[in-house]
């Protein structure tokens, strides 16, 4: 997705798994890859537990959070927590004063401060008047869910090492 929020969490663990590769590819793919996904998993519930509660359909962003296959990629393996909601990156990074669109303002007024008509569209005028002046402070939820996780998935991948070791019959 162009523009978008990326961080990267890279396991090198050297010659020792380069080794195994060269062995028994299969087998290193396969640990690796349910590693991974398990540890986007992990990442995915820590992001979508930090991403503000918005009115859309179907968990609004929250719901649009997921994990992705993994990809393989020779001899990296590529995994993604993402989601191609729009306002994903302001909500993640905040965004600079600006006068944003003021009908999504009032489903937001309406859903999440139960405020009708009329009085929704002047209060979503104020919040946007307030936008245009200030911006809008960033949730950070995925940086702070990969922060959050990252001691865990480094842990995962340590023992993902473990089993290839064992797998292959040697000792780690």
């Amino acid at each position: 997705m162009a523009g978008a929020v990326e961080f990267d969490i890279e396991i090198r663990p050297g010659q020792s798994l380069e080794a195994a590769f060269a062995a028994a590819p299969e087998i290193v793919a396969e640990e690796l890859t349910a590693t991974t996904y398990e540890a986007e998993l992990l990442v995915q519930r820590e992001v979508q537990e930090g991403t503000p509660v918005g009115v859309g359909a179907g968990g609004g962003l929250r719901g649009s959070i997921g994990a992705r296959p993994p990809e393989v990629r020779g001899v990296n393996i590529v995994g993604r927590v993402s989601t191609a909601a729009k306002h994903a990156i302001p909500v993640e990074l905040g965004t600079r004063p600006h006068f944003p669109p003021v009908e999504p303002l009032i489903d937001w007024v309406v859903a999440k401060l139960g405020i009708v008509a009329p009085e929704a569209q002047q209060v979503a005028w104020r919040i946007a008047l307030k936008i245009s002046r200030k911006g809008t402070e960033g949730a950070h939820m995925f940086e702070r869910g990969l922060d959050a996780t990252r001691d865990q998935v480094l842990r995962m991948y340590e023992e993902c090492l473990v089993r290839i070791g064992a797998r292959l019959g040697g000792a780690r």
